[in-house]
């Protein structure tokens, strides 16, 4: 009978040893690539139509569906306060405050700011309280419309083609419009039309600085930070966004004068939404909305 000898067995050992990882990592690879190509066929299926907002608004938002879901599945009431507006009839103290809060570059970017993600990062290293995100307006706003709350690398590349969509079809007076018409401000509260007749019992248009800094103050927690809860955390970041927006006067000049804002602009529809989600006021379009007021 042959025999083997101990140099051989050593020799054979890498050889076998390859073949082993070859085949185990050639079908994670094909396991990979398979899990991806199906999710590439899904989501051209299923892909948002991101040109369609051109001209029409968002009839609801991921993040109004998961909110209604939670309502349901507590046996709760799952309506909304929620009405759409044009930007002429939001206070440009509002759209200043916003994008003092939220991403200072907003008018510069293609979607993504790394100044915005390297400012979050000192704010978490130096202080308790971080309140300001790394995620651009056109970012949240595709999260907003289309995305769950998910942190894998999947919904992260959709968020980013998503981003990239919105900054190519849309101009950035309209993803702000969007943004601020969807965004929530507390809870079940969506949209800065809701938010200024809930908190300060006016339409958007008449909003003044301290109270658009307030609502501004409002979007990274907007369950627990809101027009009047006693939070000490909630205070100083409305003060902080108060300076930012005196410091930053350029704003003023890109989003408008508020003296210029002569009166809301009223649309049909209830302020609050019902369930079915079926009487939002969606039928107003840029074309359709005539001059902005002088």
């Amino acid at each position: 009978m042959p025999t083997t000898s101990p140099s051989s067995l050593l020799r054979s050992i890498p050889q076998s040893l390859g073949r082993l990882l070859r085949t185990r990592l050639g079908k994670i690879v094909a396991v990979l690539v398979l899990a991806v190509f199906g999710w590439l066929v899904y989501q051209a299926v299923a892909w948002p139509d991101v040109a369609r907002l051109r001209l029409s608004n968002p009839t609801t938002t991921a993040f109004i569906e998961r909110y209604r879901d939670r309502r349901r599945a507590a046996g709760e009431s799952d309506r909304v306060s929620w009405q759409w507006v044009p930007a002429r009839a939001i206070s440009p103290n509002l759209k200043r405050a916003v994008v003092a809060a939220e991403d200072l570059e907003f008018f510069t970017h293609a979607g993504f700011s790394a100044s915005e993600a390297r400012a979050a990062l000192r704010k978490a290293i130096t202080e308790w309280e971080a309140p300001r995100g790394a995620s651009t307006i056109t970012q949240q706003l595709a999260k907003n419309l289309w995305l769950s709350p998910s942190r894998n690398p999947l919904r992260k590349l959709k968020e980013a083609i998503l981003t990239r969509q919105l900054e190519r079809s849309l101009g950035k007076d309209r993803i702000l419009e969007i943004y601020l018409n969807v965004v929530e401000f507390g809870r079940g509260i969506y949209g800065a039309e809701a938010a200024a007749r809930h908190y300060f019992g006016k339409s958007a248009a008449w909003l003044t600085e301290s109270e658009a800094a307030q609502l501004a103050a409002s979007l990274p927690r907007p369950s627990s930070w809101h027009p009047g809860v006693e939070s000490r955390s909630y205070r100083r970041y409305v003060a902080d966004i108060e300076r930012r927006m005196g410091r930053a006067e350029f704003l003023r000049r890109r989003v408008g004068d508020p003296m210029r804002v002569l009166e809301p602009v009223e649309e049909e529809g209830p302020e609050v939404i019902d369930s079915t989600l079926d009487s939002i006021p969606v039928t107003q379009t840029p074309e359709s909305m005539g001059p902005v007021p002088r």
